[in-house]
C-alpha cells in the first residue's frame, strides 16, 4: 500500500454565528494588523465593514484590499502584496469565495518567500510557510478556504496557473452560513456545482483513499439534497448550512485526492475567456464523466447512488445533467461564448495543466478536443 497524506487547516469553524468565534480565535493568535483581501461586491454589501468592525473590537487593525477580480490575476497579487508591505501587516484575512481566497494565498505566499507568484506555479515550490492566513468563506463551492490549491491567472500568457503547495493552507477556515445568505441564485448554483465537481473528480481519482471517498460521497448526497433549495431560496438557512458542510467535505476530498480533466479544461476557459469557474465546471462535468466511465464505471455507479438515482454510471451522468439544468446552468459552452476554432489551443493547455492531476484515464489531445466539442 502506498502512503498518503491528508492536508487540512489546523482549525476549522463551522455553523451559524461562528464568525464571532473566529475573531476571538484570531485575537488569541496575537495578530496586530491584517490585510483583508476581498472584492468590491462584499464591500458594497457591508460584510467587509462588519468584519473590519469585529476585528477592531478585538484589537486587530486591518487594511482593506478590495481589488480582487473574479478570476484573480498576477496583477491582483502584486497590488495586494504592495499594500501589505506598505502597512507592515503580520497576517492576511481573505473574505469571500475562491477568488479572494486564492488571491490572498498568493499574497501571503510571496510575502513570506519572496520573488513573484509565477515562481510558485506547480507543486510545492515554496521553501517556507506563507504569512498566516485566515479564510472567511462566503460561498459554498470552491473550498479554497481550506485547501492547498491556489489558482491565479497569468495575464501575459492568458492561462490559469495552478499552485499546489502545502504552505498555502490557511491556519483557520471559517464557514458561517449567515455570511452566505445574500449570495445570488446564480452564484449559489455555480459554486454548488463546483463543489459537486470537486467531489466527483476526487472520487474517481487514481489516488483516492477511504478517507477521501467518505468525504466525497457524503458531499454528493448533501448537494443532491440541498443545492436546489439553496438556489430557490437564499434565506433557507438549513440548505445554506448543509451546502457549507457539503463544499467543505468536497474540499477535504479533492485537497488530498486531487482533481481531473474537468478542472484542467475549466481552467483554460477561465483564463482564455475570463469565464466563471463554477459554470465551466458544471457544463464540462457530465461530458468528462462520459469519457471517464470507460475506466471508472463502478465509481460513477457509487456517485449515482449518492445522488439518489440508480447505481450505474449512466444514471449518475444523467442526474448531474438534470441538477445542472434545475439550477440554471447553461446547456453548453457555446452559450458562454466559447468558439470551436479555439479548442485545439484550449486542449493543448489543458493537457499541460493536467500533468499533476489524477484523472482515471490519460487522454490524448484529440480526446480532449472531442470532449470540448461535445460540450459546445
Amino acid at each position: 500500500m502506498a502512503t498518503s497524506a491528508f492536508f487540512i487547516p489546523s482549525v476549522n469553524l463551522m455553523g451559524a454565528g461562528c464568525l464571532q468565534q473566529a475573531v476571538e480565535t484570531m485575537r488569541g493568535y496575537g495578530y496586530r494588523k491584517v490585510l483583508m483581501v476581498t472584492d468590491t461586491g462584499l464591500v458594497k454589501t457591508g460584510l467587509a465593514g462588519r468584519v473590519t468592525e469585529l476585528l477592531g473590537d478585538a484589537g486587530i487593525a486591518s487594511v482593506l484590499f478590495d481589488g480582487v477580480h473574479p478570476n484573480p490575476t498576477t496583477s491582483n497579487v502584486g497590488a495586494g502584496l504592495a499594500l501589505l508591505r506598505e502597512h507592515g501587516c503580520d497576517a492576511v484575512v481573505s473574505l469571500g469565495g475562491g477568488s479572494p481566497h486564492d488571491c490572498a494565498k498568493g499574497i501571503a505566499l510571496v510575502a513570506a518567500n519572496g520573488g513573484k507568484i509565477q515562481d510558485y506555479e506547480g507543486v510545492d515550490k515554496s521553501a517556507k510557510p506563507q504569512l498566516p492566513l485566515v479564510a472567511i468563506n462566503t460561498t459554498a463551492g470552491t473550498a479554497s478556504e481550506m485547501t492547498r490549491f491556489c489558482i491565479i491567472t497569468d495575464e501575459s500568457r492568458h492561462i490559469k496557473m495552478a499552485i499546489v503547495d502545502k504552505h498555502t493552507t490557511p491556519v483557520l477556515s471559517v464557514n458561517d452560513p449567515e455570511t452566505m445568505a445574500g449570495m445570488p441564485a446564480g452564484l449559489t448554483a455555480a459554486t454548488g456545482m463546483d463543489a459537486l465537481t470537486h467531489a466527483v473528480e476526487a472520487y474517481v481519482s487514481t489516488i483516492a483513499t477511504p478517507i477521501t471517498d467518505a468525504c466525497a460521497l457524503k458531499a454528493v448526497t448533501l448537494i443532491a439534497g440541498h443545492l436546489r433549495r439553496a438556489v430557490r431560496n437564499g434565506l433557507d438557512m438549513e440548505a445554506r448550512e448543509q451546502m457549507a458542510y457539503a463544499q467543505f467535505l468536497a474540499g477535504m476530498a479533492f485537497n488530498n485526492a486531487s482533481l481531473g480533466y474537468v478542472h484542467a479544461m475549466a481552467h483554460q476557459l477561465g483564463g482564455f475567456y475570463d469565464l466563471p469557474h463554477g459554470v465551466c465546471n458544471a457544463v464540462l462535468l457530465p461530458h468528462v464523466q462520459v469519457f471517464n466511465a470507460k475506466a471508472a464505471g463502478q465509481r460513477l455507479a457509487d456517485v449515482g447512488a449518492a445522488l439518489g438515482v440508480a447505481a450505474n454510471a449512466e444514471a449518475a451522468i444523467a442526474a448531474i445533467r438534470q441538477l445542472a439544468a434545475d439550477v440554471g446552468i447553461p446547456a453548453g459552452l457555446t452559450q458562454l461564448g466559447v468558439k470551436e476554432e479555439d479548442i485545439p489551443e484550449l486542449a493543448a493547455n489543458a493537457l499541460k495543466d493536467a500533468c499533476g492531476l489524477t484523472n482515471p484515464i490519460q487522454a490524448s489531445h484529440e480526446e480532449i478536443c472531442a470532449i470540448f466539442k461535445a460540450a459546445l
